[in-house]
């Protein structure tokens, strides 16, 4: 009964989980971080929980996207957004 889900993609995979992604937006949101999107939680997650894990299963991604701290995601996105602004600001 163990049945293995395979992806084709990481775009397929993304659109698999991206209902979780939403519901991680829209927590949130409704604590005030109003510009943390589903790709920023994605890339964070990407970048930060999952680059050294192998095999991950889907319920894995699932569990790391609702439980990943807000704190943390929020840090993420404004050091991403103040690389941007600092290279911005050097051309």
């Amino acid at each position: 009964m163990n049945k293995s889900i395979e992806f084709k993609s990481i775009k397929e995979l993304y659109n698999r989980v991206k209902p979780a992604l939403y519901s991680k937006v829209k927590e949130l949101y409704n604590l005030g971080y109003k510009n943390i999107h589903e790709e920023d939680i994605w890339n964070y997650l990407v970048e930060t929980n999952w680059k050294k894990k192998h095999d991950l299963q889907l319920c894995d991604l699932i569990n790391d996207i609702l439980f990943s701290s807000n704190i943390e995601i929020n840090n993420y996105v404004t050091s991403k957004i103040q690389n941007v602004s600092n290279k911005n600001n050097n051309l």
